[in-house]
């Protein structure tokens, strides 16, 4: 289960993320259901904020380098 959140893309994972939260907050769980949807949404939550870490490194690398960037795509 943890390889296949491994697997995710952040979009993927972020979607799946707000997916859970969802459902908790629905009050519709047993409480068996809402731990191990909480527990997964822990995994996929540290998943996103790994990918988000390397994003920033690798930008880190690229501005270090000399490259001009820009994050935001001209009109």
């Amino acid at each position: 289960m943890i390889a296949e959140i491994e697997a995710l893309s952040f979009e993927e994972a972020l979607l799946e993320l707000e997916q859970t939260v969802a459902q908790l907050e629905s009050g519709h769980l047993t409480l068996d259901d809402s731990l191990g949807l909480f527990e997964r949404g822990r995994r996929l939550a540290a998943h996103c904020g790994m990918l988000l870490d390397n994003a920033q490194l690798r930008i880190e690398q690229l501005t270090e380098d000399g490259e001009n960037i820009t994050l935001i795509p001209p009109n």
